[in-house]
């Protein structure tokens, strides 16, 4: 079952939420507007938004209050995707050109800066201390991981603790704060709110770990963008890292990187070959796997609902997923 199957029950809300977002984007200037337009065309699972709205049906669900919610924490991913592709200098973006490769690294700025500021004017409209004083402090996690990736690129001697930290700021307290704050804003229960949260976290932290075992395994066409692209930058996931406890591999590797503007795709696939042929691959799914039990459990804490069992299903899939 594809995922979007999964939750097709709301599907009417998550049609409403894309629709605000479109209006949100807008600008006043044309180059503005069409390099937001550009990212909100190149589509996306949507799932921040998805966890915004299941976690909404633990409390009081209405739809104005959870979609203001859903709009920004979507906004806020997506302005991050389009200052991670100047970081990582990256041509496509779900098989489309990105910001950057179609105007350049400024205009790329601005506009990820512009869909950032329209985010936070949108939630102004929730008038709950908690839900911005939440939502700031996972900014500034978020900003510290985006940092932390910059620090590491190309630093092998590193521990498997920093690559989870950094998809923790990066990727996993987002998905987090989407479950949290969704239950917010419906004044759901406030153990709800915690098993929520602590379930969005898990997953989140799953999630990024399938991601950067795909960037291996899978092919350009699935991806969107070129296979081996992490490792082509310099970021150093876990199966990379798991790989390196061969001694050998790793020092190949470290020559490698001692000449980061002489590597290619080319060069690259050799290691990219070690690294699927190793175990580091079953390692770093088990890895994920744990991750994902635990986020079962956090949903054990949940009364037993339709919104619960969907939030079960897109967890399972998310540890399957080959795409």
């Amino acid at each position: 079952m594809k995922l979007p199957m999964i939750y097709s029950y709301i599907k009417k809300d998550l049609d409403k939420i894309e629709d605000a977002m479109t209006d949100i984007i807008r600008a006043e200037h044309p180059v503005l507007e069409d390099a937001s337009v550009q990212l909100l065309r190149a589509g996306g699972k949507r799932i921040r938004p998805v966890f915004v709205l299941l976690s909404g049906k633990f409390g009081t669900y209405e739809l104005p209050r959870i979609q203001t919610v859903a709009v920004t924490l979507e906004l806020i991913h997506m302005a991050s995707l389009v200052h991670d592709d100047v970081i990582d200098d990256a041509e496509l973006r779900r098989g489309k050109p990105t910001v950057k490769a179609k105007w350049d690294n400024k205009v790329a700025m601005y506009a990820g800066d512009y869909i950032f500021a329209r985010s936070l004017e949108y939630l102004s409209r929730l008038k709950e201390p908690r839900a911005h004083q939440i939502l700031s402090q996972t900014i500034v996690e978020l900003c510290i991981g985006e940092v932390e990736q910059i620090r590491d690129k190309y630093r092998i001697e590193q521990h498997v603790k920093d690559y989870l930290r950094r998809i923790r700021r990066k990727t996993a307290i987002l998905i987090a704060a989407s479950s949290r704050i969704g239950a917010i804003a419906s004044g759901a229960p406030l153990a709800y709110e915690r098993a929520l949260y602590r379930y969005g976290y898990y997953v989140g932290m799953s999630y990024q770990i399938i991601d950067d075992v795909l960037d291996f395994t899978s092919s350009e066409a699935d991806l969107g963008k070129p296979a081996g692209g992490d490792l082509l930058q310099g970021n150093m996931t876990l199966p990379a890292l798991l790989a390196c406890e061969d001694a050998a591999f790793k020092e190949r590797l470290m020559e490698a990187f001692r000449n980061p503007e002489q590597l290619n795709q080319e060069k690259l696939q050799p290691f990219i070959q070690h690294i699927k042929s190793s175990d580091a691959i079953e390692r770093s799914l088990a890895v994920s796997d744990r991750y994902l039990q635990k986020a079962y459990q956090e949903l054990d804490k949940l009364p037993p609902t339709r919104d619960r069992n969907t939030l079960k299903q897109i967890a399972r899939h998310i540890g399957k997923r080959s795409s």
